[in-house]
């Protein structure tokens, strides 16, 4: 893929191209880091390369299916700064479970790390889950423009989750709906991680008049920090999904979020956590262009 977001723009398939990390030799892959957003930003997303970490252990231990991942973002994947690179440490490796760590790295500088556990489903012993928030649907929620064609974001009882003024519980619930779906249930997997980090912020904020995520690398310092995600079997969706989330704490510069996604029929296919950073810019972070900001 070209990274001259002038030449080409985001696209669902584009961005499961992405995500989809190619071998490089034994437990290591590499992985486009693809383009600048609309507003130049060089920093790429911490849960993309979370989602080609997915496809990564996925391609490892073919044999079994992710059931987590968790993602600590140390430090920046730059778009123009090379290819990413993905090593695996195989911890552990056996007939119904494996896990291994992930190191990100860049121009062989780490950045990013993620533990994975992938198993071989097995008959129900016990079963429930959590039920799907009863919120309105999409057709009844507002539709929020996002740089993504073939990705539809619809919010409830928000219409703009930057918005400084958009004032209320530190709830968020966000219909989103895809096409194609990813048929691989790897890459399905890594689009549902992908979204996890992108409205946890906004969530916390929204419970605070005068503060919002527009204000982002601005005058106030916020970056997702780790993400969590759990996968659910059986796995798949058609229609809908509802990711919602919940800020249960910020405080001392960080903000804790927990999530689900459902699907539209209500079946409960994932579960995720965030830790963010949430600070006054510092004197020192101006000097720093802002789309290379953290």
């Amino acid at each position: 893929m070209t990274t001259e977001s002038a030449q080409t723009h985001w696209t669902l398939q584009a961005l499961l191209d992405l995500f989809d990390a190619r071998p490089d030799g034994d437990n290591r892959f590499v992985a486009d880091p693809g383009l600048a957003g609309e507003d130049e930003r060089q920093v790429v997303e911490g849960t993309q390369v979370l989602a080609q970490a997915i496809v990564a252990a996925s391609k490892r231990f073919p044999d079994k299916t992710v059931r987590s991942a968790h993602a600590v973002f140390a430090r920046a994947v730059l778009v123009n700064a090379g290819p990413i690179e993905l090593d695996l440490d195989v911890v552990t490796e056996g007939r119904s479970t494996a896990s291994a760590v992930i190191s990100a790295k860049q121009n062989g500088k780490r950045c990013m790390t993620f533990t994975v556990l992938a198993d071989v489903p097995t008959e129900d012993v016990i079963r429930h889950h959590l039920p799907r928030p009863q919120v309105v649907g999409p057709d009844q929620a507002n539709v929020r423009d996002m740089p993504l064609e073939g990705r539809q974001l619809r919010l409830v009882d928000v219409v703009d989750e930057n918005d400084p003024d958009e004032f209320g519980p530190p709830e968020l619930y966000a219909w989103l709906h895809y096409d194609p779906i990813p048929q691989r249930t790897d890459l399905a997997k890594a689009l549902i991680a992908y979204f996890t980090g992108h409205l946890g912020i906004s969530t916390t904020m929204r419970a605070h008049k005068g503060i919002g995520t527009a204000q982002s690398h601005v005058t106030v310092s916020t970056a997702p920090m780790t993400v969590g995600v759990s996968f659910h079997e059986p796995f798949g969706w058609d229609g809908w999904l509802l990711y919602s989330h919940e800020s249960t704490q910020v405080g001392a510069g960080m903000s804790y979020v927990r999530g689900t996604v459902h699907t539209e029929a209500g079946e409960l296919i994932a579960s995720f956590t965030q830790d963010a950073l949430i600070r006054p810019l510092r004197q020192t972070d101006t000097a720093i262009k802002e789309q290379a900001r953290l």
